[in-house]
């Protein structure tokens, strides 16, 4: 005879429903699992047959045959344990066929029948929906991890005698009450703000014209400025996410397996800071299974790459595409994966290699040639999709020691969300464009008309700075965002000046 049960495998950041077929026959006792499994999911033999026998129930005596369907697609993780076992003693301990039709089921299987966490458990739990199931068991442990689905019952088993009684209707439990709404209002705030940054009055300004338009940002300024401090509080002025943007990031970070039982909700946006000895992988994403990287972790949020020129230039290369399309497509010899990544790039760098070019304090020791080739382990491409470059100064000592509170987050973010409005209206018939930094050049054509006196300075500026034609889309763009913090449909003079004022290293910064 032949059961079935229902779960599901994660392909990049999304579940894909699985079936597994369970088939008895005769001859010398033994198992076999087939349809592309990986080791970790051959390994649930020994898991399995340990936790049935741990459980109190009977195995097959003969051959068992163990199918997981469609048999095309790789399968990895230990999340089929429970699946595979219930498929096993499903005709023995008599389950209803038509509840296991209705169920999905993922969790590891301890050697004594206990179900373990796994990852992905939100993907699983949205796919199983997806499907039409009406509940979902996941070990007990985790299932609050689940619990921000709704329209379908999550249902947490501590073990896997739990499982089959609840499934023959022998135990009752109760479904996981569904807690998007609570995780959401209760993580939705930031422990910093921007109250605590001292001075530094240029760099906060452009920090709000940045994250008001979309536009990426390179700060630049000698070591101890305050370039990492000013960024880790980038994303307590940004929009509040919203809870279809909560989930979805949720949904990266679980696959990724990163959520735990304390931490089983994002509600903020996520700040990324990886080190600059990371890889390509580890930032793009891959594996012979490709998961996320940093730049899908970071996601609705913002990837902070500090130290700049310190990572590798082939790492930093593979920002080009996810900068341009907001996403990230790897492929592999078993198929292709794309993750989302539409994120805001915040980098610093010092000016130089010791740092201080430029300081009117302290006396740089690099030449010419060193200032050079510093700056240019960062490649033209990459810099060019970065809209503003600004000084991050020195803070004298008074700045430092005043006793006033600086502007807080709470009042940026307003003045951010205003001016977010307002290209959210612009932007409403234009699918894909949701910020001034996305505009096309038709819309740039449409939106950031110049009037005589900003289109004679801009000119001006074209000539005596070589600036390329990116470069001219670029401060337009930031233009525009700059009339839309100023409440104005109409760029003038002063907006073209100061978003010139951005572009610190097309003024001869290195000369």
């Amino acid at each position: 005879m032949v059961a079935r049960t229902y779960s599901a495998t994660l392909v990049g950041v999304n579940a894909v429903e699985i079936e597994i077929e369970s088939h008895d026959g005769g001859g010398n006792p033994k198992m076999l699992i087939v349809g592309l499994p990986d080791a970790s999911v051959k390994e649930s033999r020994e898991r399995v047959t340990a936790a049935i026998q741990s459980s109190g129930f009977m195995m097959n005596d003969g051959v068992t045959t163990v199918n997981l369907a469609p048999a095309d697609l790789k399968k990895e993780g230990p999340g089929f344990d429970l699946p595979i076992a219930i498929a096993l003693v499903a005709h023995r301990s008599r389950i209803p066929i038509p509840v296991l039709s209705e169920t999905a089921m993922i969790g590891e299987l301890a050697l004594n029948g206990e179900l373990r966490p796994v990852r992905g458990l939100l993907a699983v739990a949205l796919e199983a929906r997806a499907k039409g199931r009406k509940r979902l068991l996941v070990p007990k442990r985790a299932a609050v991890e689940a619990s921000v689905v709704a329209g379908i019952d999550i249902i947490g088993v501590a073990n896997l005698r739990e499982a089959v009684d609840f499934l023959k209707s022998d135990l009752e439990i109760a479904p996981e009450p569904c807690r998007a709404a609570e995780f959401f209002a209760a993580s939705s705030h930031y422990d910093i703000d921007f109250c605590d940054v001292k001075g530094q009055g240029d760099a906060k300004r452009s920090i709000e014209v940045a994250v008001a338009g979309g536009h990426n940002l390179l700060m630049i300024g000698p070591p101890g400025t305050g370039k990492s401090m000013i960024a880790k509080r980038i994303a307590t002025i940004m929009p509040a996410m919203s809870e279809e943007e909560a989930i979805e990031t949720t949904k990266i970070h679980s696959a990724a397996g990163l959520l735990t039982e304390s931490n089983a909700f994002v509600g903020t946006r996520p700040f990324r800071s990886p080190h600059h000895t990371i890889s390509d992988a580890g930032l793009l994403g891959g594996g012979s299974n490709p998961g996320p990287g940093e730049v899908s972790l970071a996601h609705n949020g913002v990837l902070f790459l500090d130290e700049l020129p310190e990572f590798r230039r082939s790492t930093l290369e593979v920002l080009r595409q996810p900068l341009e399309d907001g996403k990230v497509t790897i492929s592999r010899a078993a198929g292709t994966v794309t993750f989302p990544a539409q994120f805001m790039l915040v980098a610093a760098m010092n000016p130089c290699q010791c740092g201080f070019y430029g300081d009117l304090k302290r006396e740089c020791r690099c030449s010419p040639p060193m200032i050079q080739k510093y700056r240019q382990r960062i490649s033209g491409p990459l810099l060019d999709r970065i809209d503003l470059h600004v000084e991050v100064p020195l803070v004298d000592f008074k700045a430092l020691s005043s006793a006033e509170i600086g502007e807080g987050s709470s009042d940026i973010r307003e003045r951010v969300e205003t001016a977010r409005g307002m290209q959210r209206e612009r932007f409403a018939q234009h699918a894909g464009v949701h910020t001034n930094s996305a505009m096309t050049p038709r819309l740039i054509k449409k939106h950031c008309a110049l009037d005589a006196a900003a289109s004679a300075h801009l000119e001006h500026a074209m000539s005596q700075m070589n600036l390329s034609a990116r470069a001219h889309d670029r401060i337009l763009k930031v233009a525009r965002t700059l009339a839309d913090l100023g409440g104005t449909d109409h760029l003038t003079e002063n907006h073209i000046f100061e978003a010139i004022g951005y572009r610190t290293l097309d003024r001869n910064f290195w000369a």
